[in-house]
């Protein structure tokens, strides 16, 4: 079965970093859109990062200049380096798993496969 597992939560001060992990199996990861997308309290859950099979990178707005997605077909992994991080960063972040060659989609409902998250915290 299709398993995705997020690793590298924490907590951490404003303006330091940390890096997302997630480990695939049960797909064909190198030719699968990821993403991660992330859900604060009492919000709804949105899009951070994506890439795609060819490498094609989009960044939310909130995030750009400060997250880099990047994957490693070899290992089955996706990850979110998060650098500059601010207190509304705060969220639970999850890796998603699409499919289709290529595909380059923002939507949720694009993603067929979601890990079960791990939760984020930045405060001082």
């Amino acid at each position: 079965q299709v398993q995705l597992v997020e690793s590298g939560g924490g907590l951490v001060q404003p303006g330091g970093s940390l890096t997302l992990s997630c480990a695939a199996s049960g797909i064909i990861f190198s030719t699968s859109p990821m993403g991660w997308f992330r859900q604060a309290p009492g919000k709804r859950r949105e899009l951070v990062a994506l890439i795609t099979s060819g490498g094609t990178r989009n960044y939310a707005d909130s995030v750009k200049g400060r997250f880099t997605i990047s994957r490693d077909n070899a290992e089955n992994l996706v990850y979110l380096h998060m650098n500059s991080l601010k207190p509304e960063d705060t969220a639970v972040y999850y890796c998603a798993a699409g499919i289709g060659d290529d595909l380059y989609c923002t939507m949720q409902s694009c993603y067929a496969y979601w890990g079960q998250g791990t939760q984020v915290t930045v405060s001082s």
